[in-house]
């Protein structure tokens, strides 16, 4: 397989939005599905990775492990005021271990513009397509 190049993605879905990663791995498949998730919130290229934040989940299937895994993140912008621009996934056996950087929001620079209101089982998808690339996506609630 030649060398591709991980991507986020998103989706037209009636009032929400879907965000979609797709990548060469299953960890790099979520680390572009974070990405998407942000992007909904701000300008990515306005979020400085400077702070690290380890993250730890575990979940009975790929499916429900992406959308804690989303979830944990909402959950971190929206209590902590916390947005993330670069993330390192480490999965195995539906246990992620995961490094996201990031900054607190800061109002003036990030323009935060839709706020995310949930991550939802709709379109929720994890799995390997023919060509051998991994996509992971869901639909989140705006």
């Amino acid at each position: 397989m030649k060398h591709v190049r991980a991507v986020w993605q998103h989706f037209d879905h009636q009032a929400d939005i879907g965000v979609r990663g797709i990548g060469p791995s299953l960890e790099a498949a979520f680390e572009q599905t974070a990405l998407a998730l942000m992007a909904v919130m701000a300008d990515l290229e306005t979020i400085r990775p400077q702070q690290p934040l380890e993250l730890s989940l575990e979940a009975a299937s790929d499916e429900q492990l992406l959308v804690d895994w989303l979830s944990e993140l909402l959950f971190k912008v929206a209590v902590d005021k916390q947005l993330f621009s670069r993330f390192e996934v480490r999965i195995q056996e539906r246990r992620l271990r995961a490094t996201a950087w990031g900054e607190t929001i800061d109002v003036p620079r990030h323009q935060p513009a839709v706020e995310v209101k949930g991550i939802s089982y709709s379109q929720l998808q994890v799995a390997q397509r023919q060509d051998g690339l991994w996509v992971a996506q869901c639909v989140v609630d705006v």
